[in-house]
């Protein structure tokens, strides 16, 4: 039986060809493949999720694309959403030619479906950056994903502005708030001259 797990695709290859294919149903028996060969081994010190991670995160064709590349270049609605629901898995990748990021070879792939399907394409780049990729990384050619943008797309211009905003205020909001805790624990009526 051992013999025959080791006939076929690696669990590597079929998680890139779910993600070509849009197929949930192959992406969910490799993770629930890996799920109960992890739970037979009681000794192993890491966790399921931290095995699935490794293997998403660590999946990369031969031209440098990671999974979510793949889901992003063909467009894998539904796998896209099954990858983003597991724990670990690393949102910004680059791959190894542009130095894209899935959420610029989305942008990509919105560019090339015809006018009538460019809200479909939203929804598709809405989903990878309320998983938190961040529209302010740039590429080989120093182009974020806005600036890849088909011009004549204005509301997905302004969802990657939006993006973009509220990634920085965000982050600076963060800072603030943190600076403003230590100014009241350090700031007292004894303090003040």
């Amino acid at each position: 039986m051992a013999e025959e797990e080791h006939d076929g695709a690696s669990p590597r290859e079929q998680v890139l060809e779910a993600c070509r294919r849009n197929n949930t149903e192959l992406l969910q028996g490799v993770i629930d493949g890996l799920v109960n060969k992890t739970s037979d081994k009681a000794s192993k010190k890491r966790s399921h999720e931290e095995q699935v991670a490794d293997l998403l995160n660590n999946s990369v064709d031969g031209i440098g694309n990671h999974c979510l590349h793949l889901v992003a270049t063909y467009g894998s609605y539904e796998v896209m959403d099954l990858l983003l629901d597991q724990e670990g898995l690393e949102v910004d990748p680059l791959d190894r030619m542009e130095k894209d990021t899935p959420l610029h070879k989305a942008i990509r792939f919105v560019n090339e479906l015809p006018k009538a399907q460019w809200d479909n394409g939203k929804l598709f780049v809405e989903l990878l950056l309320d998983a938190g990729a961040d529209p302010r990384v740039r590429n080989k050619a120093k182009l974020k994903p806005a600036e890849l943008v088909d011009p004549r797309n204005l509301e997905l211009r302004k969802t990657l502005q939006k993006g973009e905003y509220l990634m920085t205020v965000g982050a600076n909001e963060l800072v603030n708030n943190e600076e403003d805790d230590d100014d009241r624990a350090h700031n007292s009526a004894s303090d003040s001259e």
